[in-house]
Parts: structure tokens; C-alpha cells; sequence
């Protein structure tokens, strides 16, 4: 049973719960109270007494400070985070702008996860120079490695992956995002050490809760997944998503393994934005 609120507060709240020494019968009670008042479950538990303003203030610069300890450092391979004039660039803004248009205007933010058929079709390379153009709006992105397979975001952005989304997923733990050099409107969330049950994680509801509180964090949210004809795992980000943009590499990826992606993609409602081919 997951006891802690989802969305925007829920970071801090994992952080009071263990601090403070709540009980489970605490949390209930707190619950109870945040429903009946209509308020965030610090604001509830602060009122019942059970934390203090100072404990609200240590929690908050504990998760500062664990975001601010760990800075990635995007690789050369990222052209747009050290090229902005090289053509590679000039595409991925035009992307960008593409999928911008096509935005819907009454959601919170723009969440894009981004699926592919095959391994070595460049979909985490993507999906990082995607977030480092959103981020270079002067807007608030987070990227996230959902590829709980073969997680490749820590290796562009050299950082640390010994805490991420599985740890998030597992122990209900505050999520470690971590800031990147030189983009200060950008934060990763790595995928972790690899997971036992990767496609049960991405398929509980927790995985929904969180990005529902990135939702409200960030004006962009890019997800990144692992192949959809090894694994069933996009297909439930996709699902939770609700925003797909589909890659295939040209020369590499069969065409029937891209139709089958597109079919079963269907199953999940979730909008296609469009597709892209790699030729790289």
C-alpha cells in the first residue's frame, strides 16, 4: 500500500515520514486529515502537530542538497549541448518546434516519451538532445531513463546511476535527479541499477503518481524506453505518457518491426506525435 500523496509534494513528504519517525497509523491520520481539509500532506501533518516548520525546512534542503552534490556532465556525442550552429543541432530544434506545435495547450506540461523497435536505433541520443533543447528554452525539463533494461542516460551524461527511477519505483525513495553542467534548466533522473522486474515497476501505478508530480514540476518531460520488440516496457510508459514519438534507424530497423510497434502501440491510446527516421 502506498501511504505517501502523489504529485507535487511527495518528494518532501517521503523525506518527513522518515525523518520524523511516522508511524503508519501517523501517515493514516494524516491522510485522513489531508482529505478532509483539502490541503498537501505536509500542510495536514503540520497542522496535526506532527512536524514542525523546521522539519519541513530540513527535508527541503536535504533534497537540494543531494540534487546539487550530483552534476552530470553531457558528452561530446550531445552535439547540441556544445554545437548549437552544427546542422545535427539545427534538426533537433526543428524537431522540437514540431513537436511543440503539436502540444495540448490544456495539459500541464509536455510529456514526450520516445519508443523505438530495435537496439542501436539511437533512441537514447534522442531523447537527450530533446530534453537539452527543450532546456535550452529557458523552461524546466527532466529527462528520465525508463529503459530499466539497458539504461544508457548516465553514460551521455557521465553521472552517477547508483540511485534512480528503480530505487524511486522500489523504496518509495525521493527520486535522485540530478542537475547538468552548463544547462541549468535541465535535471536527469537515471534509470538505476538494473531491476529484477522492470515491466511490472513501469506497469504500477507508482510510476503514474510520479510523473504526474514531474508534471507539475517541469514544463517538459522526455522519457526514455527500452526496444518495444524485446520488451513490453514502452508500451507501458506509452501508456502512462499519453505522448509518443516513434524512431526507426534507416538501413537497420525492418520495416514489419516497425508495423508491429505502431499495432501494438494502438492498444495503449496513446498519441503518436510523429515519427522519425535516424541516418546516422
Amino acid at each position: 500500500m502506498n501511504l505517501l500523496p502523489a504529485g507535487e509534494t511527495q518528494e518532501v513528504s517521503a523525506v518527513l515520514v522518515r525523518r520524523c519517525g511516522l508511524t503508519e497509523e501517523d501517515v493514516n491520520r494524516i491522510g485522513g486529515a489531508q482529505q478532509q481539509l483539502k490541503v498537501h500532506f505536509i500542510e495536514a501533518a503540520l497542522r496535526l502537530g506532527y512536524v514542525t516548520q523546521a522539519d519541513i525546512d530540513a527535508a527541503l534542503a536535504t533534497l537540494t542538497a543531494d540534487s546539487a552534490s550530483a552534476r552530470a556532465e553531457p558528452k561530446a556525442e550531445l552535439v547540441l549541448a556544445h554545437n548549437s550552429f552544427d546542422p545535427h543541432s539545427e534538426r533537433i530544434r526543428a524537431l522540437r518546434t514540431e513537436l511543440l506545435l503539436r502540444r495540448d495547450e490544456t495539459a500541464e506540461s509536455n510529456v514526450v516519451a520516445i519508443l523505438s523497435p530495435c537496439a542501436r536505433e539511437g533512441r537514447s541520443r534522442l531523447a537527450a538532445e530533446l530534453a537539452i533543447s527543450f532546456s535550452q528554452l529557458g523552461q524546466p525539463t527532466l529527462l528520465v531513463d525508463a529503459d530499466l533494461r539497458h539504461s544508457r542516460q548516465h553514460e551521455l551524461f557521465a553521472a552517477d546511476n547508483d540511485r534512480g527511477l528503480v530505487q524511486a519505483l522500489v523504496s518509495n525513495d525521493p527520486p535522485h535527479v540530478q542537475s547538468v553542467s552548463g544547462l541549468p534548466n535541465l535535471h536527469l533522473l537515471t534509470a538505476g541499477p538494473r531491476p529484477a522486474n522492470p515491466q511490472e515497476l513501469l506497469s504500477d501505478g507508482h510510476f503514474g503518481e510520479l510523473l504526474g508530480g514531474w508534471m507539475r514540476r517541469y514544463q517538459h518531460v522526455v522519457l526514455d524506453t527500452a526496444p518495444v520488440s524485446d520488451f513490453a516496457d514502452g508500451l507501458a510508459v506509452a501508456t502512462v505518457a499519453g505522448r509518443v514519438l516513434a524512431l526507426s534507424r534507416a538501413k537497420l530497423t525492418p520495416f514489419r518491426a516497425t508495423q508491429q510497434m505502431l499495432r501494438r502501440l494502438s492498444t495503449t491510446h496513446a498519441r503518436i506525435l510523429g515519427a522519425v527516421v535516424n541516418h546516422f
